[in-house]
């Protein structure tokens, strides 16, 4: 099973989504990238995930480009601009899924009152990636 995960900076919504998947499928190929990839994975996406036991300290952000010749048997995007700016896949995608999250980076305030917000998100990417893939 190739899985992408898109959305727009790469750094947040999608790293979070690619950690969860790999983890609850450690034999797939998962991946993630963004429609303008940010210069870094967020350190509240990392704190996030390190929280519950997912390391994606080691994560880059990628530019979707670098995959549109590949065959996916997902393509998801987790943000309503990756979608709109989704490039067209010259590989196969056999199903195309989206969901908007709220982008974490956004929140303002206190580094506890935006952790609360990745966490938030996170545990949302995840209730929404068990729902899709949990019996697979």
């Amino acid at each position: 099973m190739r899985v992408l995960i898109l959305c727009t900076g790469n750094s947040c919504r999608s790293q979070m989504a690619e950690g969860l998947l790999r983890n609850m499928h450690p034999d797939w190929e998962i991946f993630s990238a963004g429609t303008i990839p940010a210069r870094e994975v967020h350190p509240l996406a990392i704190e996030a995930m390190k929280e519950i036991g997912i390391d994606i300290s080691t994560h880059k952000p990628k530019f979707v480009d670098r995959f549109i010749n590949e065959s996916f048997d997902y393509v998801l995007t987790v943000c309503d601009s990756a979608r709109e700016s989704c490039p067209v896949f010259t590989g196969e995608v056999k199903k195309r899924l989206h969901r908007d999250f709220y982008d974490p980076a956004r929140t303002m305030g206190t580094k506890e009152k935006r952790l609360q917000v990745f966490r938030k998100v996170r545990d949302e990417i995840d209730q929404w990636l068990q729902g899709i893939f949990n019996h697979q």
